[in-house]
């Protein structure tokens, strides 16, 4: 799988990933898309913006769209390993409950615990390591542990299944002028510029938006190839080691421009949401940051798509930003 190329990501492929999708027993839902003017939140521009609430998804996140593609394309009780910072283990240990796999999941010693403990309640183990050592502490227990390593951002079937998600933005929105994903290793960003792109919307533009201080993927469109950082950030689902092989060919391919947002703005977006009645975490706060920040060009009159990509955030952890 790792040496998949962005040409053999086609139409046909995401039409067929979304109806495993769609059909999984993992129970994935086509979430609301609310037009901006039906909230309090505050807009500087004079445009339409409409908002995709996967934070209302199956296990709160955008992520079991992809695993629910993978796991229909996995042997049933298999035994796996993936890392993550919480949102990809908690529907991977969703999955794995259902699907009578064993699992474990290499965690960033900067996720929150509340999270390892939720993975842990699925009856999949947590192993948390310090960021830069994610992947030796993968690689250890595919050779040690004889496990199979499941890749929570750069694998195809995951690519095709979060591919879902842009589908059911162009049935309410058919011809987005801009589309705002977060990024972070950059699967769900590639899943959703594939299917707008290759669904023939060539005028869009699609912006990804990743924390200052993890910007794996800006520093890899600078670069010109996938680059590895010691990435930190309040958004700990936006700061995986390193942007992926294929979501950063299919970005290359399909996306205008990543966007940077501060830690600050970020905050101050997981607030402003919550004021709104919308609960959602820091990483799924980002593409928020950046509209409410003016970090996207060139929006008057224009037709706006923003995805608010998660709501995993306890309790505990609102009590840290500002009111």
């Amino acid at each position: 799988m790792g040496e998949v190329s962005a040409d053999a990501v086609t139409l046909d492929l995401l039409r067929e990933a979304r109806e495993t999708v769609m059909s999984s027993p993992l129970g994935v839902i086509n979430t609301p898309m609310i037009p901006w003017c039906q909230t309090t939140l505050p807009l500087s521009v004079d445009c339409s913006v409409h908002i995709k609430l996967e934070n209302m998804q199956r296990t709160g996140s955008f992520k079991i769209r992809g695993v629910a593609n993978q796991f229909s394309r996995r042997p049933r009780g298999g035994h796996f390993v993936t890392m993550s910072a919480g949102n990809y283990g908690k529907s991977f240990a969703y999955a794995s409950k259902h699907y009578g796999s064993k699992g474990k999941v290499v965690m960033p010693e900067t996720a929150p615990a509340s999270r390892a403990v939720l993975i842990q309640s699925f009856g999949v183990e947590v192993e948390r390591v310090p960021t830069s050592s994610m992947m030796s502490a993968v690689n250890r227990c595919v050779q040690d542990g004889n496990m199979t390593f499941l890749h929570s951002y750069d694998d195809l079937d995951l690519i095709a299944g979060h591919a879902s998600l842009g589908m059911e933005v162009l049935e309410v929105v058919p011809e987005p002028d801009v589309v705002v994903v977060c990024c972070g290793g950059g699967g769900l960003l590639a899943g959703v510029a594939a299917a707008i792109k290759l669904s023939g919307c060539n005028k869009t533009r699609i912006y990804g938006v990743e924390p200052e201080g993890a910007c794996t993927m800006y520093q890899s469109f600078a670069e010109k190839k996938p680059v590895w950082m010691d990435a930190k950030s309040i958004a700990s689902g936006l700061a995986p080691p390193s942007a992926g092989r294929l979501p950063f060919e299919l970005c290359q391919l399909y996306v205008e421009q990543i966007v940077l947002v501060s830690d600050d703005e970020i905050k101050a977006a997981v607030s402003a949401l919550y004021r709104a009645g919308l609960v959602v975490e820091p990483a799924g706060s980002a593409a928020f940051a950046a509209l409410a920040n003016n970090k996207i060009p060139d929006l008057e009159g224009k037709k706006v798509v923003c995805i608010l990509s998660g709501g995993n955030v306890g309790k505990d952890e609102l009590t840290n930003f500002p009111d």
